[in-house]
């Protein structure tokens, strides 16, 4: 199998696969139980935190752990919109249409409950948001009170003016939320300028999910900024009255395990940079065989991973088959929305010709990707494109 598909999720690593199973052999106590194997595993879980932060660059009694990137989304956008004091008007609250499903659909659900007003910031054609629309609307006596934009997008992988957009968020006393999932383990970073040097990102709620860190899928965590008003839906005691439930203890431990694991391999710049160079050896190698080919968002900053490319007349759909027939794993747009039928609605919101979006496909890397994978990767692509337009010719 040739695994491209990274954003939807990563294999777990050997040694989050070892920490769950060990944490359901051994430590498998309620961590919130007095007794001492209840506090032996409360030890092993703020362990995991101390990982967790670390590899955000923040203080383990700022990070709480939930059940996924999803969670941890609805919990910040959510929580920070109900934690607002009341007004006549429910408050306004900034995004943009090119966000993970998971900040797109809650933001509108907030909507239809009449919890939250939304104002869609603007993208140009590569999905960067303009970040002139959201200073004047921050400087407008109808500001927006909470705002939620994606450090890296999970489709295209292009990375967002965050710094930018926390400078005026906080020069306007506003709350700043940033869904870092598809950034955290894949490039260096740091909430707290204290950190250890790393792009620091000055914000006041940050999502992350442990599958897109060769993790285990249901463990997420929200970075919690001291001082940072939060309302949770799920009142309890456990993670600092921030969420209530017994703690998923086998994801926690993997969770801190990968997260030690990506932290060291964070440390070596050139690991990625030749991963980066195999993505761009991917999509020259697919550009120059399969004219009309585009890259979308090629033109802008992208996480090293992601490559969504375009190819014109055909349906995203049939190549993904042909490519999975063949041992090849792709995705078009979000997997969270596999399924349907319909061009991405990130692409078609930053303007892409629905033609061109009905014809995307997202190939996505891990650090364990190797060149033999790459060069196999792509000339299969070249062969099932090239089959599909032959088969497109015959049929017309």
């Amino acid at each position: 199998m040739l695994y491209l598909d990274s954003n939807a999720t990563t294999k777990p690593c050997d040694a989050a696969i070892e920490a769950a199973e060990a944490a359901m052999r051994e430590a498998w106590q309620n961590p919130s139980s007095v007794h001492r194997a209840g506090q032996s595993v409360r030890a092993k879980v703020e362990l995991a935190r101390a990982s967790v932060a670390n590899l955000i660059g923040s203080k383990p009694r700022d990070i709480i752990f939930t059940s996924s990137g999803t969670e941890s989304v609805h919990l910040a956008v959510r929580g920070a919109a109900a934690a607002l004091p009341k007004a006549d008007r429910p408050p306004l609250v900034a995004s943009t249409l090119v966000e993970h499903s998971a900040g797109r659909e809650i933001l509108k659900d907030m909507e239809s409950r009449a919890e939250a007003r939304v104002l869609w910031l603007p993208t140009d054609i590569n999905g960067v948001v303009d970040t002139a629309v959201l200073a004047r609307a921050l400087a407008s006596d109808d500001k927006p009170l909470v705002v939620s934009v994606q450090w890296a997008n999970n489709e295209t992988g292009v990375i967002q003016p965050v710094d930018e957009i926390a400078r005026l968020c906080k020069a306007a006393g506003v709350v700043f939320h940033c869904d870092s999932v598809q950034w955290a383990g894949k490039e260096p970073m740091r909430v707290e300028p204290s950190a250890p040097d790393a792009p620091f990102l000055d914000a006041n709620l940050v999502s992350i999910s442990a599958h897109k860190f060769h993790g285990l899928k249901g463990t997420g965590a929200l970075y919690i900024r001291r001082g940072t008003r939060l309302r949770t839906p799920v009142p309890g005691n456990q993670e600092l009255g921030r969420r209530g439930g017994t703690e998923n203890v086998p994801g926690i431990l993997a969770a801190g395990a990968a997260a030690d694991e990506a932290s060291n391999w964070l440390a070596d710049a050139g690991a990625r940079e030749k991963l980066r160079a195999l993505r761009d050896r991917f999509e020259q190698t697919i550009l120059a065989a399969a004219p009309g080919s585009v890259v979308n968002s090629g033109a802008a900053p992208r996480l090293w991973n992601t490559s969504n490319i375009a190819f014109p007349r055909l349906e995203a759909e049939a190549i993904l088959l042909a490519l999975s027939e063949r041992g090849l794993c792709a995705s078009a747009g979000a997997a969270c929305a596999s399924g349907s039928l319909e061009p991405s609605p990130v692409l078609l919101a930053m303007g892409i010709d629905p033609k061109l979006a009905h014809g995307s496909v997202r190939f996505s890397l891990s650090k364990w990707t190797t060149q033999q994978e790459i060069d196999e990767a792509a000339a299969l692509v070249i062969r099932c494109v090239e089959s599909l337009r032959a088969s497109t010719a015959a049929a017309v």
